[in-house]
């Protein structure tokens, strides 16, 4: 006898469906999986043989074949577990005929019957929305993750027993449905303040500038003068993620298994920090069957790069494309993959290799050669692509014993989301959300500049030999300055205060 069951399967962070074909013959006991089943799907059938007996259902003697159609793309993991031994139940007419076809199912099966979580499940249920199904059936910890998705019916179960009884009608389940503002209220509590920052005044007004419009920020300073404590802290003056930005974050947070415990949505902005040991495939993605790197998990959020030229200099190449282009593509031979990576660069580095050459009683130890040597292991390219080049100098006593709180995230998010308002309504017709991912075109439409901005401009390019790209990015992020300021205008001051913020071209020539 022959029975299908529908099921899905992932191809990037997008999800294509999987008809599960099962068919029983007359012949000799034989388990075989055709489709171009992974290593976890071919053994899924000891899973699959072990819970059906354990569940208390008999096993037929005879020759089965299942096939995991599209028959031409590689399937793995062990989702498939759950809607094979449906088959099989549905090919003995231990299900009802039919009953199985209604569904989409996913789950990995235990030994004994029992039906594990999976990942990958959120792009599922958004493309199952599509499919004509009554419903998307899913082990029982997974639910929540699915039935985010409006317009689909998802159903949590426990084991293979109550999966059989559901669908012949025997025991009725309720469609699990978490309201999205819970998950996002819940999501948003206990995060860091700014209040808790003492002093860095000028580094946290550039922060705010770089979190108004987007901006790649690098900042400089010696070792413990707070760099990563502020860079903790961006996510909390970002803008908050729009559902659809929050659903496409949990999708490739899904892929990867990365969920959070109990919490089925990422309704925070991400913050990725990896450590400078990093591989270029993990920082980028990877592998023989190409998968997101730390670059895609940090879509929609923040990627902090500490130690930044302790990174491997290929590595950090390799920063070049998605810095650009908001993407990453990955290919390999079998298959090519594009995975978003739209994020905010905040980097960190010491400004020479013992960390000490600004400050004050000559503690540096590194001659000229060594600062040089350090400086030079981040490219040119790679420092254009970032906006804002700042100074975090060492916090002095006064800063340090202030009992007074600081300003709090809430108030700098406040302006940061008036000035990300005013971009989102200039650039929406061009597709865009904020300043820092104007083309040339919309450079010569958007920052318009006087004759006094013309010679200052003039003159900085002309003493620093700044590239094209350089100057693009001073007036971008003089164009930030001016919407915090809500002035239609960029003003002199504001192309001040922009170019104020490239440091390092002014240390490096």
């Amino acid at each position: 006898m022959l029975a299908k069951v529908l099921s899905g399967a992932l191809l990037g962070i997008d999800a294509y469906p999987v008809d599960v074909e099962v068919d029983i013959a007359q012949g000799l006991p034989q388990f075989s999986t055709v489709g171009l089943p992974e290593g976890a799907v071919r053994e899924s059938k000891d899973r699959v043989i072990s819970a059906i007996k354990n569940s208390g259902y008999e096993f037929p003697a005879r020759r089965i074949t299942i096939n995991l159609a599209p028959a031409d793309i590689k399937k793995d993991g062990a989702a498939f577990d759950l809607p094979m031994a449906v088959g099989l139940l549905t090919a003995t007419g231990l299900v009802k005929e039919g009953a199985a076809g209604r569904f989409v199912m996913m789950g990995e099966l235990s030994l004994d019957g029992r039906v594990k979580p999976v990942r990958g499940v959120l792009p599922v249920a958004v493309a199952a929305r599509d499919w004509r199904t009554q419903g998307l059936i899913l082990p029982e910890e997974n639910t929540p993750e699915g039935a985010i998705v409006e317009g689909l019916k998802v159903y949590g179960v426990r084991d293979l027993g109550e999966v059989v009884a559901f669908l012949n009608g025997e025991r009725p389940l309720e469609p699990c449905a978490p309201p999205a503002s819970e998950l996002f209220d819940r999501a948003l509590q206990g995060a860091e303040d700014f209040a808790e920052v003492r002093g860095q005044e000028h580094a946290k007004r550039a922060l705010e500038v770089a979190a108004a419009g987007g901006h790649n920020m690098l900042m400089v300073g010696p070792p413990g003068s707070g760099k990563t404590m502020l860079a903790r802290r961006i996510s909390t003056i970002l803008p908050d993620l729009s559902f659809a930005e929050a659903l496409e974050t949990t999708k490739i947070h899904s892929v990867m298994g990365l969920l959070p415990e109990k919490q089925a949505l990422i309704a925070r902005r991400p913050f990725r920090h990896p450590h400078h040991t990093i591989s270029d495939a993990g920082l980028i993605g990877g592998g023989s069957y190409p998968r997101p790197g730390e670059v895609s998990l940090a879509h929609n959020g923040v990627l902090f790069l500490d130690e930044l030229p302790e990174f491997k200099k290929n590595v950090l190449e390799m920063l070049r494309q998605p810095l650009e282009d908001g993407q990453v593509t990955i290919a390999r031979a079998a298959t090519s993959l594009t995975y978003p990576a739209d994020f905010m660069l905040v980097a960190a580095m010491n400004p020479c290799k013992c960390g000490f050459l600004f400050e004050s009683g000559n503690l540096c130890t590194c001659t000229p050669h060594d600062i040089l040597h350090y400086r030079r292991r981040l490219s040119g390219p790679l420092l254009d692509r970032i906006d804002l080049h700042v100074e975090v100098p060492r916090v002095p006593h006064r800063d340090l014993a202030d009992p007074a709180d600081a300003e709090p995230s809430a108030a700098i998010r406040a302006r940061v989301e008036a000035a990300r308002q005013v971009q989102r309504e200039r650039l929406a017709p061009y597709g865009l959300h904020a300043n820092a991912a104007m083309a040339a075109r919309h450079i010569r439409k958007f920052c318009p500049v006087d004759e006094q901005g013309h010679k200052l401009l003039e003159m900085v390019t002309d003493r620093l030999g700044l590239s094209a790209r350089s100057y693009a990015r001073i007036l971008k992020v003089a164009r930030t300055i001016a919407d915090l300021a809500g002035e239609e205008q960029i003003r002199q001051e504001h192309l001040a205060e922009a170019i104020q913020y490239r440091g390092l071209d002014r240390k490096t020539r």
